[in-house]
């Protein structure tokens, strides 16, 4: 009898253990598995759990709106947004989130007021300068650009304001900016599609911008930027380079010259996170086969791959490097004085 008191007993005991409710953080880690796989309706179920236990827990509220706004639930996901706005400790990832809900909802005049309320809290964001730049940009404000400048000027580690603001200046008349934000991006976002695209714009920007002219100083009177005055006068000095055409082999004459120009007269003056990288590349043997890298495939694509099976070492050498390494541009490099007229 005491045998099967006792088995009852430890029956009981296992079963009360299995009808505990899971430990919150191991609710939300199911959650975040759910979300992965795009389940978003399961991975509401387990969040609402889970913020049975936890109802302040900031991360698992953040999931929870975004599983709405993945789902298409908007009207649910703007209901958790306002809640999440109202928090004393909503950080800049609310505001992101918050973003994405009034742009599905076109609610463009709200969309702005929240980033001017995210941006008075946290003025050296980069991301929450680029995405309020976009906003402006989709209703034709070009005062967008002014937005992804400010971004690169208070958080120049962030890529996003260098891709839209290349963007934007090679859709202008600029033949600097386009090129240097639009190398700078690519080199911090060299994998993915825009990285990709980035590159077929710099060859085209070297093309129709920079070199479309004999003289690379032609209307460039109101240029405000001494920085970029002096990038142009500096290659302006290789511009007979280009009476032939330009190719990547030329581009790379071009650029090591410009680079060996710039180290001699401009680099104690203008000190620039882009130029010491290529001036390491050039002085490491790499800056050819790191030129290709970047111009090769958009100009020939067979041409690039057999010139990396005819440098194959050099070309793994110089993939060995951009591997070991993570480019950033560092604070205090900024020299964009303000948005030139031209």
């Amino acid at each position: 009898m005491k045998k099967l008191v006792s088995f009852l007993v430890a029956s009981l005991m296992v079963l009360i253990t299995f009808a505990q409710p899971d430990d919150p953080k191991a609710l939300h880690e199911s959650a975040k598995t759910f979300m992965r796989t795009g389940d978003f309706d399961n991975a509401i179920i387990v969040l609402t759990r889970a913020l049975q236990q936890d109802p302040k827990n900031l991360e698992m509220k953040k999931d929870l709106v975004m599983s709405y706004y993945l789902k298409r639930d908007y009207a649910k996901a703007m209901e958790g947004v306002k809640e999440l706005l109202s928090r004393d400790d909503a950080d800049v990832v609310v505001y992101q989130i918050a973003g994405n809900v009034y742009k599905a909802l076109e609610e463009p005049e709200d969309c702005a007021k929240m980033y001017k309320k995210g941006l008075k809290k946290f003025p050296n964001s980069g991301p929450l300068h680029s995405e309020y730049g976009e906003l402006l940009w989709a209703t034709k404000d070009y005062s967008a650009i002014k937005q992804w400048e400010d971004g690169i000027k208070v958080d120049p580690a962030y890529g996003g304001n260098y891709y839209n603001a290349a963007l934007f200046y090679f859709y202008a008349k600029d033949k600097v900016w386009s090129l240097i934000y639009g190398e700078i991006f690519v080199n911090m976002e060299s994998l993915s599609e825009r990285g990709a695209a980035m590159k077929q714009l710099l060859l085209q920007g070297y093309k129709e911008k920079l070199f479309a002219d004999a003289d690379l100083m032609k209307g460039e009177e109101n240029t405000r930027s001494e920085f970029g005055k002096t990038f142009l006068r500096t290659m302006n000095k290789q511009t007979s380079l280009a009476n032939g055409g330009l190719s990547t082999e030329t581009l790379t004459m071009i650029r090591t010259r410009f680079i060996l120009d710039w180290f001699e007269n401009n680099a104690t003056k203008y000190p620039f996170r882009l130029f010491d990288y290529e001036h390491q590349l050039l002085t490491e043997g790499l800056f050819e086969a790191y030129n290709q890298w970047l111009f090769g495939s958009s100009e020939n694509l067979a041409a690039f791959d057999n010139w990396t099976k005819t440098h194959a070492e050099e070309y793994n050498n110089f993939n060995t490097f951009i591997r070991g390494r993570v480019f950033r541009m560092p604070p205090g490099q900024y020299y964009q004085s303000g948005i030139d007229k031209n």
